[in-house]
């Protein structure tokens, strides 16, 4: 898995986004390309802000068993995932803002470092190590940018 928390890597994944317009069409899936900068910009809202509702006990720990595995491991995810409700974007977005606010937190991620990471609780999955939240973070936007053919 490359490392987000290298600065060559964070550099390549934004030089990705910004290959990105706003008629970029997907490869597959529904989500226009600015609902998905959208969309990737909930994993950091959800890391590094204060502004979506925690999940109670029992979700949590329904998210912990099942769902973490899979987000935190190695392996690629599927085309056409199925996505958990907090990450669903109905509305169209601005697509300059969500492509901005997305390389911001990805420059902020990467400043913080993975020192910052290891052992932070996530909003779902409990504590992390540096190497979970570095997968989580980027097979999630490498899936996306891949979406679009980036």
């Amino acid at each position: 898995m490359k490392n987000i928390f290298d600065l060559n890597e964070t550099n390549t994944v934004i030089a990705r986004i910004n290959k990105l317009e706003s008629s970029t069409p997907q490869l597959w899936g529904k989500m226009s390309v600015d609902k998905m900068l959208a969309h990737c910009n909930v994993t950091y809202e959800l890391a590094l802000e204060n502004i979506h509702p925690k999940p109670n006990g029992f979700k949590k720990a329904l998210l912990k068993l099942f769902v973490k595995p899979l987000v935190v491991n190695e392996k690629p995810y599927k085309k056409n995932s199925r996505t958990a409700p907090e990450f669903l974007i109905t509305d169209s977005k601005n697509f300059e803002t969500e492509k901005e606010r997305l390389i911001n937190y990805l420059k902020k991620t990467q400043d913080l470092g993975g020192v910052y990471f290891d052992n932070r609780e996530s909003h779902s999955f409990g504590k992390l190590s540096e190497q979970e939240w570095n997968n989580m973070f980027y097979k999630h936007i490498d899936h996306h940018l891949n979406q679009f053919g980036v």
